[in-house]
């Protein structure tokens, strides 16, 4: 009896403190992550009247940087509030056949409209305005696009960036200039052990 409960004790202790859930179709839940219809003009809408910005993040079952976004960056407290608080999330299916509208009034399906975009790896996050002219696509109106996994500092630096709309501003401080000055603040009361450059 004591062996069975002491195994059954180190097998619970083994696993992770928290783990990931994943649908049916290998993508990972969030639940900031909306289950629309997938037009993304209605979506826009939606997101307008909460007062959101519509984010589209286009993913794959199997994708290594999705994990590693979902298990070290979105799992994050504050990352996750951010968005939930400031963001509608649409997921789009790299290689999907779930049928969708693009921003200019097109219907086709998940992967025809990442073929569509150019979106050649994942994650890959467009950020769009709040109005989108009818004759643009989703990423010919993006204001801004994530290629690719980052650390908690860029990602939240970029959500933050867009959410303030920073790339309406006139001046000299593009992205790059925005983050590198957010790295300095983080690590202003930092000792030097730990700095970091995210």
């Amino acid at each position: 009896m004591k062996t069975w409960i002491g195994a059954a004790l180190a097998a619970l202790i083994a696993l992770p403190v928290w783990a990931l859930e994943m649908g049916d179709d290998g993508l990972y839940k969030q639940p900031w992550i909306r289950d629309t219809f997938k037009d993304l003009r209605e979506d826009l809408a939606e997101a307008n009247t909460e007062g959101k910005r519509l984010v589209l993040f286009v993913e794959q079952r199997g994708c290594i940087y999705c994990h590693k976004m979902h298990e070290e960056v979105f799992s994050d407290p504050e990352v996750s509030q951010f968005i939930d608080d400031h963001f509608f999330v649409v997921r789009i299916n790299l290689h999907g056949d779930t049928e969708i509208v693009d921003t200019d009034g097109e219907s086709m399906s998940e992967k025809a409209a990442t073929r569509k975009w150019h979106v050649l790896f994942t994650p890959n996050i467009l950020f769009l305005p709040e109005e989108v002219p009818e004759d643009q696509s989703a990423v010919e109106s993006a204001v801004a696009v994530m290629p690719g996994a980052f650390s908690k500092g860029t990602t939240l630096d970029m959500f933050t960036w867009v959410q303030e709309k920073r790339y309406e501003l006139d001046g000299d401080e593009d992205f790059q200039r925005y983050h590198a000055r957010r790295i300095q603040e983080r690590n202003a009361n930092r000792p030097e052990s730990e700095k970091k450059f995210d």
